[in-house]
C-alpha cells in the first residue's frame, strides 16, 4: 500500500491497474453487501421482530422488490413462513440459530433423525470449511495423502464430519493437526461454533443426540437434506455435468470435492462458486427419494421420474 510503503517504513508500491483503469472502470464504492447477498437471513430476522411490510421499510440501501420475493419464496418452501407470509413455528426457531436459514432448517430436522450431535459438528465445519485443510509446497505428495484418508461415502460434509471427530478423540490434539495438513487455528474456531450451537439447540428444546448407528450415514445425509433440498442438482445426460433440479443451471461438482470422480446421480450442495465455471461446494450424495419425503411440497414424483429420463442409462464412474 502506497500509505504505508515509504511512510512508517522501508517499503514499495506495486500498482495493480493503471490510472485510466482506476478513473474509468472502477465503481466509485463497492455495492452494499445487502445488495448481493442472499436476504434469507435479513428477512428472517424483520419477521422475528415483527416488521411484515418490507417494501416499505426503511432500508438504508433498499434491495429490489424481486430479490425480497426470492427471499420469501425460499422462506416460504423452507416452512418458516406460511402461505400469508407469517411467521410459523417452525420458523420462529429457525430464527433463534444467527446462520443461514437453510442451515437452521437441517439442525431443526436432526432432532427427527436422530443424530443432533453430529450435525452441530457439520455445522460449526462448513463454517471454516474452506480453512481446514493445508498443502505446503514442499509436502503436496504427504498432504494429500493424509487429506484422503478422510474420505468417506456419502461426501464432502461426512469427511468433514470425520476429521471433527477425529481430532476429538485425539484430545483437540496440535500435533494431530500438523501431522494430518489440518490447521488447528479453524479447528479451534470450529469447536467454539459448535459450543455454541449447542447452547442455542437446547434454548430451542433439542437434546443433543448421536447417531445410533455411526457406520450409516443416511439420517445425517436426511437431516442436510431437509435443511438444503433447494440445492438439490442431478447429473446431466453427458455425465460431467448436474442441472440444478429446479432452476435448471448448469453447474459441475468442484475439484476439491471427495465426490469429484464419483458422480453421483443426485446431490445436494453448501454454496456455488464462480470461478471459470459455477461449482458446486461441500456436497453429499442423495437418494432421489429423500426429496419426496423432506420436501413432498417442493418436489413431486412427476419431477423425479422427469430427471431420471434426462440422466446417464449407465451411471459415470
Amino acid at each position: 500500500r502506497a500509505g504505508r510503503a515509504g511512510r512508517i517504513g522501508p517499503g514499495k508500491c506495486f500498482r495493480m491497474f493503471t490510472r485510466h483503469a482506476f478513473l474509468t472502470e472502477m465503481e466509485e464504492n463497492t455495492p452494499p453487501e445487502i445488495l448481493r447477498t442472499n436476504l434469507s437471513s435479513v428477512v428472517l430476522m424483520l419477521k422475528c421482530i415483527g416488521i411484515n411490510n418490507l417494501i416499505e421499510f426503511d432500508f438504508m440501501d433498499p434491495p429490489t422488490p424481486a430479490a425480497l420475493q426470492h427471499s420469501l419464496e425460499h422462506l416460504y418452501a423452507l416452512g418458516a413462513l406460511n402461505d400469508r407470509g407469517d411467521l410459523t413455528k417452525l420458523g420462529r426457531r429457525m430464527a433463534e440459530f444467527p446462520m443461514d436459514p437453510m442451515m437452521a432448517k437441517a439442525l431443526l430436522a436432526s432432532e427427527k433423525y436422530g443424530c443432533s450431535e453430529e450435525m452441530a459438528s457439520i455445522c460449526a465445519m462448513l463454517s471454516v470449511s474452506s480453512a481446514v485443510f493445508y498443502r505446503p509446497k514442499e509436502k503436496k505428495v504427504q498432504a494429500d495423502r493424509a487429506h484422503a484418508s478422510f474420505v468417506r461415502p456419502g461426501g464432502d460434509q461426512i469427511m468433514l464430519l470425520a476429521i471433527w471427530e477425529q481430532w476429538v478423540e485425539t484430545g483437540y490434539s496440535m500435533q494431530w493437526c500438523y501431522e494430518n495438513f489440518i490447521q488447528y487455528r479453524s479447528m479451534c474456531r470450529a469447536r467454539d461454533l459448535r459450543d455454541q450451537i449447542i447452547g442455542l439447540m437446547e434454548r430451542v428444546e433439542i437434546i443433543p443426540e448421536a447417531n445410533s448407528n455411526p457406520s450409516n450415514t443416511d439420517p445425517i445425509r436426511k437431516a442436510i437434506t431437509a435443511g438444503f433440498f433447494y440445492n438439490c442438482a442431478r447429473l446431466q445426460k453427458s455425465g460431467d455435468s448436474y442441472t440444478t433440479m429446479k432452476r435448471r443451471q448448469t453447474v459441475h461438482i468442484h475439484p476439491s470435492s471427495s465426490l469429484h470422480d464419483e458422480k453421483p446421480k443426485y446431490v445436494v450442495y453448501y454454496e456455488l462458486m464462480l470461478t471459470s465455471r459455477e461449482f458446486m461446494r461441500q456436497l453429499i450424495e442423495i437418494d432421489d427419494r429423500w426429496l419426496l419425503e423432506v420436501a413432498p411440497h417442493y418436489y413431486k414424483k412427476a419431477d423425479i421420474e422427469e430427471s431420471k429420463r434426462k440422466m446417464p442409462k449407465i451411471r459415470a464412474k
